[in-house]
Order: C-alpha cells, then structure tokens, then sequence
C-alpha cells in the first residue's frame, strides 16, 4: 500500500506540476498579448496625435491658399469683364467718328433739326395730366414742390 500512495502521490504531483506550468505559460501568453496590445495602442495614438498636429498644422494655410485662389479667380473674371468694356468703348468711338451716326444720335437725343425741317413734338394727354398731378394742386414744378417739402420737414 505504501508503494500505491507513493504512485498516487507522484502522479497528483506530477499533474498539479503540469498545471502550474500550463497555467504559467498561459499567464505568460497573455501577458505578451497585453503587452503587444498596449503597443500598438500606444503607437496608434502616437500616430493619431501626429496625424492631428498635422491636420491643425496644415489647416489655417490651406485655407488660405482656398482663398487666394478664389481672390485670384475673382480677378480674372474682372480682368475679363474691363477687357470687354474696353473693346466695347473702342468700338463705340470708331462709330462715333462716322458723321451720319453723330447726326442719327444728335436727332434722337437732342431732337436736333436740319436747317430747313420743321421739328414737331407731340404731347400725350394722359401724360400731361399725370405731370400735373405730380406738380400738385398748387401747379408749382416738381422742384418747388420738393424744397417746400423739404423745407416744411424742418419746422415742428
């Protein structure tokens, strides 16, 4: 019997030993684990806080250049917009060098007559009675009745 709990006892130690030691390795397997995790955390938000630095670094010049470009194109487009008037005025004063189109304006502008005609202006009714109705009761021209306006605006 004594040699059967020798054998019982080796075997219960050699098992608890067997587990102790996978226990141990384990613990170890995860302490790696942890420890690879916990790097690559800490490497993840190293990278994130460069990543962000840069992000800031590089947003106000950005913006900037967004702007500049729009400022540029802004320009151009006013650029675009003289350079037309230009070629419209350049066009405008070769025409004003020819003397019929000169008379056709000064006609239709100034109402000019050639010596000889007989200028005629026609009035329509319904016009004249709605100046008349600016001028006001009184009659007066639309200028006195602005400084009487004007004037009657000052007093209490």
């Amino acid at each position: 019997m004594a040699g059967k709990d020798r054998d019982r006892f080796s075997t219960t130690t050699r098992l608890r030993l067997l587990g102790e030691q996978t226990a141990a390795r384990v613990y170890r397997s995860q302490n790696r684990r942890q420890a690879r995790r916990s790097r690559l955390t800490g490497r993840a938000a190293f990278l994130a806080l460069i990543v962000c630095s840069l992000v800031v670094a590089l947003a106000y010049p950005m913006r900037q250049y967004i702007s500049q470009q729009d400022q540029i194109a802004e320009q151009q487009r006013l650029a675009r917009e003289a350079q037309k008037r230009t070629e419209e005025l350049r066009d405008e004063k070769a025409r004003l060098k020819d003397d019929a189109y000169v008379r056709r304006l000064a006609r239709e502008h100034l109402h000019y007559v050639v010596p000889g005609e007989t200028s005629y202006t026609v009035i329509d009714p319904d016009a004249a009675d709605a100046r008349r109705g600016e001028a006001g009761a009184s009659g007066k021209p639309w200028h006195s009745n602005l400084w009487d306006g004007v004037d009657s605006a000052d007093r209490e």
